[in-house]
This record gives C-alpha cells, structure tokens and sequence, in this order.
C-alpha cells in the first residue's frame, strides 16, 4: 500500500522512504494519495521495541491453531488498555474515524489509542526487536499495512495467526467481504484482516494540454516515452501503489504465459519494461515524487490508480484538470490495506484489537473508507454505498472523481495482486534487471 499526506493525520504517502533501506527485507511501502501536505518520509515516534502490549499476560496459543475450533477469548480485557498502532500504509486516513468511534463506544476496551507513522520498508526490522526484547512498554500492539508489509512479515513469520485461529471474533468473515475483496482476503492466509479495498490500476494520469491523445496501449505508451524521453513516469513498484499495479498489470496487458509468475511467466513484461526504461524517466522511491513532477511539468505522463487521480487534485498539489485513462482491454490488479497483529502481545491487547478489527468491518464504520477518494471506492465489505459516507466525501468525489471510473470497474476484470512469495520474487526482479539497470 504505498502519498500526499498530512503528518498530523496518518496520511498515506508515507513512502517515500528510500527503498534500498529495505533490500534485505525485500518489500516496501505501499503508497497512495491521501489529504495534506507533502511530507512524512518516515516514521519520526519509533515506540521502544516490546513485546507485551499495554498490560496484561502474554497472549495464549490458539486452542486449535490447525484450524478446528477456533479459540476463543474472553469477552473483556482484565482492564481497558491503550493500544499503540502502526501504520506504514497511510491507512490512518481512512480508519482514524473509525478506531475513534470504537474508543467512544467501548471505554472498557480501550482507554487509549496511540499512532505512529512508519513506512513498509522498516517494519520487519522494528517487529523483530521489539519480539527480541520481551517486555516493555511502548509496544506495537496492531499494525496497519498494505500487501508490501504484510507479505514481508508472513515471510519472516512475525504475525499473529488471526483466522482461523480466532475464528469467532470474526463471524461470517468472508461471506460480508466484495467478492474482489474476499479475494484479497486470501491473500493474507489467515495472518491478517483486510480492512480497505480499491481495485487500484494502472490507470494512466496525463497532462492534458500537452498530451492530447494519450498512448491506451503498451506500444503505444513505449512509442511515446521514446518521443518524449524522460517525460514518462513509475515509481519503483515496490514502494508504489501506482508503480505496482503497472507491474502486475502488464503480464495481463501484453499476454504473457502466466500473470501469476513473474519468475517464468513474464518474459514479454520484463523484455518490455526494460525497452521502456530507455526512455522513462527517474524511477522515483515514491509516489509522490512522480505526482509532483507532473504537477511541475517535469513529466506529462505518470502511472496512476483511481484513488492517485482523485486524491491529490483535490487536494490542489496536482491540478484539477489533469485527466486521467485507461489501457485498452486492461485488466484491474486490486489493492487492499489489512490489520495484523504481532506475535507476543498480551491476551488484553489481543482482545482489544480483534473487537476494533470486527467493529471496522460494520457497514456503518466502512463508509468513512470513501474518505477523499485516495483508495476509491474503499469499502471492503457488501452494502456500503456513498450515500452512507460522510458528505465531506460525497461532495469530494463529486467534483473530483471520475464519472467513468465505475463503468471502468464493472467492465474489466478484476485480478488481485501477487501473493507474498511472488511479490517478494517480482520485486527482487524489477530492482535487479529494471531500477539498476538505471543507475
């Protein structure tokens, strides 16, 4: 999941941090527009590394983790805790009202909630100390993060198995999510919950006064870019929602063998990306970068998803009347932001942050996810409309949305994006033989 962001909300382009920082864990931020002012490059309030939450006994195992009876905890923490929460996707913005309308609901859950902003990048790294360190205070009790994040820690296993572990915190799970979103949910192998989902891109965002007839095809955009060197842009995927979903989309765009494998499936992509990096200009490490270039003028053309295209031009940081389309016969690759617990936390945090998880997923409390349009639609769950959405946000995305993007989205197939192996496998390969290729 990784943005124009307010650093005083949570905002989501948290990911601008440079990506190298985070080689050796192999997955970064996933960044995507959000309300505020350009900045939050990392995460300035690192709480101390601990691992056992904000009071309480260590959390029990499962009673059946192999997937029976799912476990089943007590009804109330021993006493109301604060929960300190991480959020590396910039999900903050459309969760806070949310978590707040939880804190006022249940003051014997939760007596607090503190938030901290971090990017993807240093995640792994921060979970694993704070689970070296045992007890303390200041832990990370939940995380917020998008597939980056949340592929990382399932690969190094640093998250609590939440389904079917816990099963009955969670009643009727997949049968409430979108069907698309159900899909994403997958992705997460019981280790998080999905709570935000968007079917994302690529879309391509264009300055319409100098591109008049954008390129709506592969071949088309790689004739332009070499017209027009270095006035094309994509942020490095693996810290970029826009810049990922061009990946994962472009095996379906130019029939390759298999979109699911980018390590044997992807030949024309990766042949295609490289003849295109001959004219594309710098890989930023964020999205951000790349809006802002196009703002400027420095490119005409950068990679885009719905949420990118409404978000920033309301905001003011891109102009208003940049426009924004689509490849032909395109093929969405879906995006979603999950919570995920880590492993050591106190049975009293872990009963908080199931009951705030099941309470985000009401109809009621997703229609806050429209927020300003960054991750349009947003909601995960079925029967949330935007006339249930605050009007701050109906009357954004009036003005700023796009009228075509529905038609776009019931037209065109939806597929999720790769799974943790294969994100990591995709990465590891555009770094190797695309982004250094630039250097």
């Amino acid at each position: 999941m990784t943005h124009f962001v307010s650093t005083s909300h949570g905002r989501r382009l948290r990911g601008i941090a440079v990506v190298a920082a985070c080689a050796a864990m192999t997955l970064t931020a996933c960044s995507s527009p959000s309300t505020g002012s350009t900045g939050a490059a990392g995460d300035s309030t690192t709480p101390a590394a601990t691992t056992s939450g904000s009071g309480g006994s260590t959390a029990p195992a499962p009673a059946d983790s192999a997937g029976g009876s799912a476990a089943a905890l007590p009804a109330k923490p021993s006493k109301p805790v604060t929960l300190n929460i991480l959020d590396v996707a910039g999900n903050l913005q459309l969760t806070q009202g949310m978590i707040n309308d939880f804190v006022k609901a249940h003051p014997d859950v939760v007596a607090n909630v503190t938030t901290t902003t971090g990017t993807a990048p240093s995640l792994a790294g921060k979970i694993q100390a704070q689970q070296a360190a045992g007890t303390g205070s200041g832990s990370i009790d939940l995380v917020l993060t998008g597939t980056d994040g949340l592929a990382a820690g399932i690969d190094q296993n640093l998250w609590v198995k939440m389904t079917p572990d816990y099963d009955a915190q969670f009643p009727n799970l997949m049968s409430n999510y979108l069907a698309p979103a159900a899909d994403m949910q997958k992705l997460a192998q019981g280790y998080g919950i999905e709570l935000v989902y968007y079917p994302s891109g690529p879309l391509l965002e264009y300055n319409a006064k100098d591109v008049p007839n954008p390129p709506t095809t592969p071949d088309a955009l790689l004739a332009w870019a070499k017209a027009h060197p270095g006035k094309f842009e994509y942020a490095n995927p693996a810290n970029s929602g826009p810049g990922r979903t061009f990946l994962m989309g472009l095996p379906y765009l130019l029939g390759d063998t298999d979109p699911a494998d980018p390590t044997n499936g992807w030949t024309k992509t990766w042949a295609y990306l490289k003849q295109l990096g001959q004219y594309s200009g710098p890989y930023a490490t964020g999205t951000t970068a790349t809006m802002t270039d196009l703002a400027k003028g420095t490119a005409d053309i950068v990679m885009s998803t719905t949420g990118w295209y409404i978000n920033p031009r309301a905001l003011g940081t891109v102009p208003a009347d940049e426009a924004v389309t689509h490849f032909d016969n395109m093929t969405w690759v879906s995006d979603a932001q999950y919570a995920v617990i880590p492993k050591g936390v106190s049975q009293d945090v872990l009963i908080a942050d199931t009951q705030l998880i099941e309470f985000m997923l009401q109809p009621q409390e997703q229609a806050q996810a429209y927020d300003t349009g960054y991750f349009y639609p947003g909601p995960a769950v079925n029967g949330v409309t935007l006339s249930m959405a605050p009007q701050k946000s109906q009357d954004i995305l009036a003005k700023y949305g796009d009228k075509d993007f529905d038609s776009w989205i019931a037209q065109y197939p939806v597929k999720t994006s790769l799974g943790a192996d294969d994100q990591v496998k995709a990465f590891d390969i555009w770094t190797r033989d695309i982004g250094n290729a630039k250097k």
